[in-house]
C-alpha cells in the first residue's frame, strides 16, 4: 500500500463510526493504536501495514468486524499523555502501543483494559509487568532487545571502523531504559579502549549542534541507543553522521535501509507488529494479558549499508560481510 493511501486509510478510521458500530451491532470490535511517531513516518506505516494485514490473515478486517482508531504521539510526552486518555476514554476492546513510554501513558490511566506492546526493553524492571511468563496486569507483548545486544553496538563498529577511539552515544534521557542502554555500552566500550560522550537526543537542534562539537576531534564514531525520540529525530543524526564523516551504528534497520545509515544491529521490529496482532486476536477471542507470556526477539539482524561505507572510505571486513543478514547496495 502507497504512504498516501495508507495515511488516507487510517485517516478514515481515526473516529470510529457509529453507523458502522450500529449496524454491526455485536460484532464489530475497537482497537485502539498509540505510536510514538509522527503519522507520516515511513517506519509507523510500515509497521501499522504489517500489523494490519497480519490482522486480517486472521481474520480481522479494518471497517469490517474490527475498527482500529490510531494516535501518534511524536515522542512527544504531553501529547502521550493526552492521546492515551482520549483512547482509554473511548473504552477499546484492546490497545496496541509502540514504546515504553507510550505503555506507561496508558497503565498511569487504565488497569483494565487489555494492552498489546511492541517494543519494550525492560518491562520487569520498569514494573510495567510482573514477570515475563506472567505478567500479572492487563499489558503483555513484545520486548525489543536485551541489554546484552547494547553491548554489541560499539564492538561491531569498532570492527567496521577500527580507527575509531571515541564514541558518541546518542539516548534519549526521558527514557525509562536509556540508562541500561548506556550502562551496557559502556562496559563493552571499556573492553575496546573507547572513550565514550552522552548526547541526549532532545530535538533536531541539540543534536546537530552536539555532533558537530563532538565531530571537532578526531577519530570518533557515534553509537544510537534505541528510544522514540531517536527514531523521530534519526534522519538529522544520519545526515550529521554523514556530513561529519562519523562511522556510525543504528539500532534497527530502518535507520539503514530507509534513510542511508551506515549499518544497524537489533530486532525486526515490523516483525514485532506481526506478532503483536497475534496477541491481539487472542485477546478479542477472550484470552487475559496476565496470562500471555511476554516474549523476546528470537532473532537479531546486522544490516549493512555499502553505499555509505564507501562515502566514508571504509573497507568493510569480509567478517561483517559474511555475518550480515541484509547487505544494501
Amino acid at each position: 500500500m502507497r504512504r498516501r493511501q495508507f495515511i488516507a486509510a487510517i485517516g478514515g478510521a481515526a473516529v470510529w463510526p457509529l453507523a458502522a458500530r450500529a449496524q454491526q451491532a455485536g460484532r464489530m470490535r475497537r482497537v485502539g493504536v498509540l505510536m510514538d511517531f509522527a503519522a507520516d513516518d515511513p517506519e509507523s506505516i510500515n509497521r501499522l501495514t504489517a500489523f494490519r494485514q497480519a490482522l486480517q490473515q486472521l481474520g480481522w478486517t479494518d471497517g469490517g468486524n474490527i475498527a482500529i482508531e490510531y494516535r501518534w504521539t511524536a515522542a512527544n510526552p504531553n501529547r502521550r499523555r493526552e492521546f492515551a486518555a482520549e483512547l482509554v476514554s473511548r473504552q477499546p476492546d484492546v490497545l496496541l502501543v509502540s514504546t515504553g513510554p507510550t505503555l506507561e501513558a496508558l497503565l498511569q490511566v487504565t488497569r483494565t483494559i487489555p494492552i498489546v506492546f511492541t517494543s519494550v526493553i525492560d518491562p520487569v524492571g520498569t514494573g510495567q509487568v510482573e514477570s515475563l511468563a506472567h505478567p500479572g496486569g492487563n499489558a503483555t507483548g513484545f520486548t525489543n532487545i536485551e541489554w546484552v545486544i547494547s553491548e554489541k553496538w560499539p564492538d561491531l563498529l569498532k570492527q567496521m571502523a577500527p580507527r575509531i577511539t571515541r564514541v558518541a552515544v546518542m539516548r534519549d534521557p526521558s527514557s525509562l531504559n536509556g540508562s541500561g542502554q548506556l550502562g551496557a555500552i559502556q562496559a563493552a566500550a571499556s573492553s575496546l579502549g573507547l572513550e565514550l560522550r552522552p548526547i541526549d537526543s532532545r530535538d533536531a537542534a541539540s543534536i546537530e549542534r552536539a555532533i558537530a562539537t563532538f565531530a571537532q576531534q578526531p577519530n570518533g564514531g557515534l553509537v544510537e541507543t534505541l528510544s522514540g525520540a531517536g527514531l523521530l529525530n534519526r534522519r538529522t543524526t544520519i545526515a550529521a553522521a554523514a556530513r561529519y564523516k562519523l562511522p556510525a551504528i543504528y539500532p534497527t534497520r530502518a535507520y539503514v535501509s530507509e534513510d542511508g545509515g551506515l549499518m544497524s544491529y537489533g530486532p525486526n521490529a515490523i516483525e514485532l507488529f506481526r506478532l503483536a496482532a497475534g496477541y491481539v486476536d487472542r485477546i478479542l477471542k477472550g484470552a487475559k494479558p496476565a496470562d500471555l507470556p511476554v516474549q523476546a526477539p528470537t532473532k537479531y539482524e546486522l544490516v549493512i549499508n555499502l553505499k555509505t561505507a564507501k562515502a566514508l572510505g571504509l573497507t568493510i571486513p569480509q567478517t561483517l560481510l559474511a555475518t550480515a543478514d541484509e547487505v544494501i547496495e
